[in-house]
């Protein structure tokens, strides 16, 4: 279910003449200012977040008309990012603005959306040459007092499924590793030959020499391109990039389809696009986060590691881990819970977490996924009996067998596993005895 946030803007967004102003909404107070200041590389910021606001405005799955949804924008000490879902949510777009991007500092720290309406969006397009451009985000003279005077006020039904979309790719991309690397002439012939848009089928990309070939069976190192038209949004900032990483988990011989991110670096800013395993799979229903959030002490944990966030560029998880006093599985699943919050995410660049915040209710965690519900419902009634690496789950008039695999995951006879062989995260009989296992351990 989607939830509708008023979204609320003292003016709308323009590229003035003193540069670029981009009037945000909600966060710690009402339209907030995390920076002011120049940015280095104006033309190639603007294509970044002209193709941040494209994925927001794209359904890449079934198109139909663009939507106006708006970007989120978090600052942190010496970051800027700018972050969207598609309207399909099966792409994940982000640019992260690193120091050597902006001549100023970053005078606050917070997480909001940002207005990027058809005529910035126009202004934008237009950004050339090598004049810094200023960007101010949030107006230098808002007082709360004067606010409500000049409000702009808009309703975007979208956080609900972006919100579980932030919690299934920080888990996801947790587990990536970097690939490839290819210089930015190679990526840009490499991006030239991938089939169009309306292509839905799943290829691998196997590095080859200083550039990636195409094959269509995955083999060890090899990376998912699902949709390869998905990656359209990157050619804006070809010209500007210095490289193309791509980052994945391990794959072999005969994997399924997994997620990927590719990554363009221009030296004062990344851009990156993470696909989906197939171009009709949403983030949102990936279930990757479920096995985190279902044990009995992980709501504790978030409480605790949440407290201790400091809005540090990336997150120090054997740090986090000491100062909580707790391991690192237990900060890592407290980390997923507090994703679904929206409160982390990860970075594969970094290859850590970072912090950020949105107005939203961390509990929807559990109204949000019937899988977890239901797992819960189950352990209340005493439907698990164990029996080793096996258990027995009645669910209705059913009994389903339920097998704890060498590497902690799970195998179960109901529908959901014949379906999706684990894909998509556990059935909510392996989730109940994933529960029950753990309150008897």
């Amino acid at each position: 279910m989607n939830a509708v946030q008023t979204y609320r803007y003292l003016q709308p967004s323009a590229l003035r003449t003193a540069g670029l102003d981009l009037q945000t909404s909600g966060g710690p107070a009402a339209n907030p200012r995390f920076f002011s200041g120049f940015l280095t590389t104006p033309a190639a910021a603007a294509a970044g977040l002209l193709a941040v606001a494209e994925v927001a405005r794209t359904r890449y799955h079934q198109p139909v008309s663009p939507a106006s949804l708006d970007p989120v924008v978090t600052g942190s000490r010496n970051r800027l990012r700018f972050e969207s879902f598609s309207g399909c949510c099966g792409v994940y777009a982000r640019m992260d603005v690193v120091p050597a991007g902006f001549d100023g500092e970053v005078v606050g720290h917070g997480t909001t959306n940002v207005d990027v309406n058809p005529p910035l969006r126009e202004a934008l397009a237009r950004v050339g040459g090598i004049e810094p451009l200023h960007l101010a985000v949030g107006p230098d003279d808002l007082t709360v007092s004067t606010m409500e005077a000049a409000v702009v006020e808009r309703k975007v039904p979208l956080p609900g499924r972006w919100m579980r979309g932030f919690a299934e790719v920080h888990v996801l991309t947790a587990g990536f590793e970097p690939r490839a690397e290819v210089p930015a002439a190679e990526a840009a012939a490499f991006l030239r030959r991938l089939p169009g848009g309306s292509d839905r089928s799943v290829l691998w990309a196997v590095p080859a020499g200083r550039t990636l070939r195409l094959t269509s069976r995955p083999a060890p190192g090899a990376v998912c391109l699902a949709g390869a038209g998905r990656l359209a949004a990157l050619r804006g900032l070809l010209r500007h990039a210095r490289t193309l990483r791509v980052y994945g988990p391990t794959v072999r011989t005969g994997s399924p389809a997994v997620p990927s991110t590719w990554e363009l670096d221009t030296g004062s800013l990344r851009l990156s696009l993470t696909l989906s395993p197939e171009p009709y799979r949403g983030f949102s229903g990936e279930g990757a986060a479920l096995l985190a959030l279902a044990g009995d002490e992980v709501i504790d944990d978030a409480e605790l590691v949440g407290a201790l966030l400091s809005w540090d560029p990336t997150i120090d998880v054997v740090a986090l881990a000491e100062a909580a006093g707790l391991p690192d599985d237990r900060v890592r699943a407290a980390l997923a819970q507090l994703g679904t919050a929206g409160r982390v995410g990860y970075d594969v660049a970094d290859a850590g977490y970072f912090h950020r915040v949105m107005p939203h209710d961390a509990g929807r965690a559990e109204r949000d996924n019937p899988r977890l519900v239901g797992a819960r419902t189950l352990v209340e009634q005493g439907a698990v009996r164990r029996d080793g690496d096996h258990a027995t789950v009645r669910s209705g008039d059913e009994d389903y067998r339920v097998r704890r695999l060498p590497d902690g995951g799970f195998t179960c006879t109901c529908r959901w596993w014949a379906k999706h062989q684990g894909q998509r995260g556990p059935c909510k009989h392996a989730l109940a005895v994933s529960m029950v296992a753990e309150v008897t351990a």
